[in-house]
């Protein structure tokens, strides 16, 4: 059985009629998008706001309502990916590259809630490479300051060629080894000029992790 599929269908029973719902970006997230949207076909009545392009034409797709940013009051749930989740339920998020758009999104609704397999569950974040969105301006700069924090940081590339957000901007992928303490690392990345965020997720905004598994069950963190 699909881990991804069983976790993201599991978030889904979270969402009601008459709900904003925020719309993640990756493979996991997906899985969701898929899962709403047959409930859409079926009669569920939402509105939605996507955290990328590709989750936006996805959703088109399916025929989910999206809303303006201007029109929007409330977001009540989100329903995001991670690549890593430690025990206390801080992430690493940005394998997809839209770190800044989904974090924008989680901090502004009511509940967050994070859908994983088995294999995203570590003790220690820090085994994924830490993305961290930075401006294109000087960015020989930034990738200093982000390497005199301990890290190894490379540029992010695909196709051959530099990598770019939908923001317009750069992903740079940093090693960092072991996160002792996301909180603290969080905010010194924030320091840095040049860099826009970070995929580091703190737990406090994290409302519910829902962990798929294989054999068919589902855990809750």
């Amino acid at each position: 059985m699909n881990a991804k599929r069983l976790a993201a269908e599991k978030a889904v029973e979270y969402v009601k009629n008459g709900m904003v719902v925020g719309l993640g970006t990756g493979s996991t997230a997906t899985w969701a998008i898929n899962a709403l949207g047959e409930k859409v076909k079926a009669g569920l009545e939402i509105q939605a706001i996507a955290s990328s392009v590709a989750s936006e034409n996805l959703a088109k797709q399916y025929g989910i309502s999206l809303i303006d940013f201007s029109e929007l009051n409330i977001i009540h749930v989100t329903i995001d990916g991670a690549d890593e989740v430690d025990p206390k339920g801080n992430l690493i998020k940005g394998g997809g590259g839209a770190l800044l758009r989904e974090k924008i999104i989680a901090y502004n609704s009511k509940e967050f809630i994070v859908i994983v397999d088995d294999t995203k569950l570590v003790n220690t974040l820090g085994k994924f490479p830490l993305p961290v969105e930075v401006v294109p301006f000087a960015v020989d700069l930034t990738l200093k300051q982000l390497r005199n924090l301990g890290s190894t940081a490379i540029i992010r590339k695909k196709d051959g060629k530099e990598f770019v957000t939908d923001n317009a901007n750069l992903i740079a992928d940093c090693s960092f080894g072991e996160i002792q303490d996301p909180d603290k690392l969080n905010t010194s990345l924030l320091l840095i000029p040049g860099v826009a965020e970070c995929g580091l997720f703190l737990h406090s905004k994290v409302s519910q992790v829902i962990i798929g598994y294989t054999d068919g069950t589902v855990d809750f963190l």
